[in-house]
């Protein structure tokens, strides 16, 4: 089962992967995660990468698919994804290399995805407030148009991610199950 966790920073997409792999044995690939370890690491395409997170706006898609790409054939038959697609570009690529089961939407309010970041107190570079209002203008402008991507091609369901984490976490788990089978 491959499944793309969709949402605006800050609605919780790192937190319901992790708990969606744990509960269906699937490895979780971050984006960010594999961001931060190409960074850490120095690598050509973590300092071409590391600017674009900075600043808060979306690495360029070739870059983006670059660094993914390995994750997704290492992880072989089965994932959770959070992070990729973010553009319509990425989305085309990604069906090159991967077969996409499930799209799940996790949605909540700007104010309360803006408090969440505010509040999680991890220090990163890019949840300053100018950062994160910058981060969700990408995301409007460039990520949302997957959810009507996605949901044409009847692939896509809608989380409500404006409930505590177990409530979301439960609700993914049940859309799963269902659809899967």
């Amino acid at each position: 089962m491959n499944v793309v966790l969709l949402g605006p920073p800050g609605v919780g997409k790192g937190t319901a992967a992790a708990r969606l792999a744990e509960r269906f044995h699937l490895p979780h690939i971050s984006t960010g995660d594999v961001f931060r370890k190409h960074i850490a690491e120095k690598t050509a395409l973590g300092v071409k990468a590391r600017d674009y997170v900075d600043s808060g706006i979306l690495v360029p898609d070739d870059l983006v698919t670059d660094m993914v790409r390995p994750e997704l054939v290492k992880a072989g038959s089965g994932f959770i994804l959070d992070g990729y697609p973010r553009t319509l570009a990425q989305a085309k690529a990604l069906k090159d290399f991967a077969r996409i089961d499930f799209v799940l939407n996790l949605s909540a309010p700007i104010k309360t995805v803006v408090e969440r970041i505010k509040g999680r107190g991890a220090g990163r570079a890019d949840d300053n407030p100018e950062i994160i209002m910058q981060r969700i203008r990408e995301y409007e402008e460039k990520t949302s148009p997957l959810i009507d991507l996605y949901r044409n091609e009847g692939m896509l369901f809608d989380i409500d991610s404006t409930q505590d984490v177990e409530g979301v976490v439960q609700q993914c788990i049940a859309v799963l199950e269902e659809k899967n089978g």
